[in-house]
């Protein structure tokens, strides 16, 4: 299994992504909701219970509900920085 902290880094760049796209309330208040991560009111993810690998990809959905295609297309460069890390793009 990948390193639990390149996990909690990547899935708080992605909140931290999200909220100059659509606002740190809303980005905030979208991760908070996803099962299995825990999220500071700054956005930072502090923990992750389960499959950090289901968080990512959970996180990820839940943002693309919100608006779709431009989501990939912003976190790509985030993804290119943690290359042992896979994620269904």
């Amino acid at each position: 299994m990948e390193n639990k902290n390149e996990y909690l880094s990547l899935l708080s760049e992605i909140v931290a992504k999200q909220s100059i796209i659509l606002g740190p309330d809303i980005a905030i208040l979208k991760a908070k909701s996803v099962a299995g991560i825990e999220v500071d009111s700054s956005g930072k993810v502090i923990s992750i219970s389960g499959d950090p690998q289901q968080a990512v990809q959970e996180l990820i959905d839940a943002y693309v509900e919100l608006s779709g295609q431009i989501v990939k297309s912003a976190l790509g460069s985030v993804f290119t920085k943690y290359p042992n890390i896979k994620a269904d793009k």
